[in-house]
């Protein structure tokens, strides 16, 4: 297979496991077209993945390393890939700059600050299963009314985002993550988004501070701004509360739908026979939040097996190919089976670019998934398995909606 015969990923990723088989079939790493046209390389294994992130030879800076950064301004379809690389975060910064960001944003999710947002992780969990109670045996989305609103209002707390700018913040992470449309005209909406909505949080956190996170960013760009720009400070917020709560979103409702189409296993969890933690990580191994992340940039020729990817090539990080891979997890790899122990999936990434709010989606998963099946133990789908429809994106591993009976 040569790179003129690139495979162009679904952007609606309807059937990202399929795609996945497709290339594995192709080999190790196949040279791919990502939505508009942007060719790239996938991964298709656990250990090829692995050892390109961990790769210091694998940067996720494109200013610095991406061939066609100089040409993105030059394809209109290409201007979606902005919200992903055409910002200044730790998604898309390499080495000193990497580590100094990450640095800023670490000490609100060390581990005795995520215990410290345990009760309140507690309290929301309680009032949105109350909310639910109210709604009586009718069918509801559990995304809407309980997946979505937890980790919303945790990482919109954490971050002092106000109530009424919370609707407008979900707007925005909801069109980055939407893949389904590379027009110029998406694209500038997300652009005009991500510079309405961040200043807007920035200029009431200036002027009414709290002990929050986006007040001590800002209060870190004032004091010093060689360690923090405007720019950078933008643009961390956009990744930390995006990623804080979209995630999370998928996770908790992902962990529902298998377990409700997999009744042994749940009945398994509920008898204690088995641990939410094993529900939890194989959901993350089989339904990854996200299936794959753009971009990564090769720094040098790169030979994966018996292909070489160029100095400056893309590189997508495939999180749902890893998890799938059958030479890993074995022949029924695609199964849902959470009496494997899959802790060692990838899906929060691994090295220095693992996934800095790990432990708060843990803790909201583990504290939303038992607290859900115990208050309903009638719990079932309202809807055909083939009915659910993916959320439309090659990139978030989700459900639009999930439809419920509360009660048998």
């Amino acid at each position: 297979m040569t790179v003129t015969d690139r495979i162009a990923l679904d952007p609606l990723g309807a059937d990202i496991p399929g795609e996945i088989a497709r290339l594995r079939a192709l080999g190790p790493i196949v040279p791919v077209e990502l939505p508009g046209g942007i060719p790239a390389w996938a991964p298709t294994g656990y250990e090829v993945l692995m050892e390109l992130v961990l790769d210091p030879r694998v940067s996720k800076d494109p200013r610095l390393h991406w061939r066609l950064w100089p040409e993105v301004g030059e394809h209109p379809s290409w201007g979606w890939i902005l919200g992903w690389v055409g910002v200044v975060n730790m998604l898309s910064t390499y080495g000193a700059d990497h580590a100094r960001l990450r640095k800023l944003v670490a000490p609100s999710f060390t581990h005795r600050r995520t215990e410290m947002m345990r009760p309140r992780v507690e309290a929301i969990t309680a009032e949105l299963l109350d909310g639910l109670d109210a709604a009586g045996g009718e069918a509801v989305d559990l995304r809407a009314a309980f997946a979505h609103p937890l980790p919303m209002r945790m990482i919109c707390e954490l971050f002092g985002v106000p109530e009424e700018m919370r609707e407008d913040t979900g707007r925005l992470i909801a069109a980055i993550m939407d893949t389904s449309d590379p027009s110029p005209e998406h694209a500038a909406f997300v652009q005009q988004q991500i510079g309405t909505v961040l200043p807007a949080l920035i200029a009431h956190k200036s002027a009414h501070p709290g002990d929050d996170m986006t007040t001590e960013l800002i209060r870190v760009r004032d004091e010093d701004g060689d360690r923090l720009s405007d720019e950078e400070l933008l643009y961390t917020l956009l990744l930390v509360i995006g990623a804080g709560f979209e995630t999370t979103v998928n996770l908790i409702g992902n962990a529902v739908v298998a377990l409700l189409r997999h009744p042994k296993q749940l009945t398994a969890v509920r008898s204690g026979e088995l641990g939410w933690d094993a529900v939890v990580d194989e959901t993350l191994r089989v339904h990854p939040s996200i299936a794959s992340l753009p971009l990564r940039f090769a720094v040098t020729d790169l030979t994966v097996g018996d292909v070489t990817v160029p100095a400056g090539d893309a590189i997508i990080t495939t999180y749902a190919a890893a998890g799938l891979d059958p030479a890993h997890y074995g022949a029924g790899a695609d199964v849902f089976d959470a009496t494997r122990a899959a802790d060692d999936h990838l899906a929060f990434g691994i090295g220095v670019h693992r996934c800095i709010g790990a432990p708060l989606a843990r803790v909201e998963a583990l504290t939303a998934l038992p607290a859900l099946f115990e208050r309903f133990p009638g719990l079932r789908l309202a809807a055909a398995g083939d009915e659910l429809r993916q959320v439309p994106s090659f990139i978030a591993f989700g459900w639009q909606e999930i439809p419920v009976r509360l009660r048998g």
